[in-house]
């Protein structure tokens, strides 16, 4: 699909990957963008910076969601991509304690953002785009969605079950001519990532986040479902599945010199 002309939607668009995907979105010749945000004035600025429209927005509120969506499609007609890309880094353990936590509030929380939100755009977007023929949606995930991220159980579980209804939102709704990517970077250079301790996310390298909207570009160009901004994470994929014990070994190895690290 060509954004070209088309009315986009980008939650979490004030800053990261968000805000880069706004300002690609409107390089491309986007007729509206429209940035969803949290943080109002954020998605304000950015929105003034693309000639886009902005909407406070909490996505683990399905109420928010369905507002941006009515909103929108009444303002500025059908919303052609809707980028769900919000996501938070809480509940970082580099020493791996106890894998299930001390609390729920960070499960809650993680399952809300990263998990529900992209349910709610669906249950609130597929029966419109079914309505007029077909639709877009870009799911910012993340490899930890594909892979794990050591000394994060809720954020690897409930990317992992992002992919999962990524997976089933387009198997389900193919013949609708409703098409589906999923984003999965390592580490971008984003206050997300610099806000956690420095760990195996980054052994590869962090792209910026204009890199990787820029291949988010190119994916849905191409219709692709799995895009890579590290492309050696495909590597990693097909190593953990041709030998999953071997996997989880080195993945152990990785957690071991992170509690040696920062158990100092």
């Amino acid at each position: 699909m060509q954004v070209t002309g088309k009315v986009v939607v980008v939650t979490g668009g004030a800053n990261g990957i968000g805000k880069a995907l706004c300002e690609v979105f409107h390089q491309a010749g986007a007729a509206k963008v429209v940035v969803a945000d949290m943080e109002a004035a954020g998605a304000r600025a950015v929105a003034a910076t693309v000639n886009g429209a902005a909407f406070k927005c909490d996505v683990a509120q399905e109420k928010d969601i369905a507002h941006v969506i009515y909103e929108t499609e009444r303002q500025f007609g059908p919303i052609e991509l809707f980028c769900s890309n919000a996501g938070i880094g809480g509940g970082f353990d580099p020493l791996s304690v106890n894998a299930g936590g001390s609390s729920d509030e960070p499960w809650q929380r993680s399952w809300a953002i990263h998990v529900m939100a992209h349910v709610y755009a669906a249950r609130h977007l597929v029966p419109r785009m079914k309505a007029r023929g077909g639709g877009y949606f870009l799911n910012t995930i993340s490899a930890a969605g594909l892979l794990s991220q050591v000394g994060s159980p809720a954020y690897s579980t409930t990317k992992h079950a992002a992919v999962g209804f990524a997976e089933n939102l387009a198997i389900s709704h193919k013949a609708h001519n409703i098409r589906v990517s999923i984003l999965c970077p390592q580490g971008v250079d984003t206050n997300m990532l610099r806000a956690i301790p420095k760990g195996p996310q980054s052994g590869d390298g962090d792209l910026s986040p204009e890199q990787v909207a820029k291949d988010a570009l190119a994916g849905i160009a191409q219709e692709t479902f799995l895009i890579l901004p590290h492309a050696q994470v495909l590597g990693y994929m097909r190593k953990k599945t041709e030998d999953y014990d071997r996997w989880i070994g080195g993945m152990a190895k990785i957690q071991a010199k992170m509690r040696e690290e920062f158990g100092k």
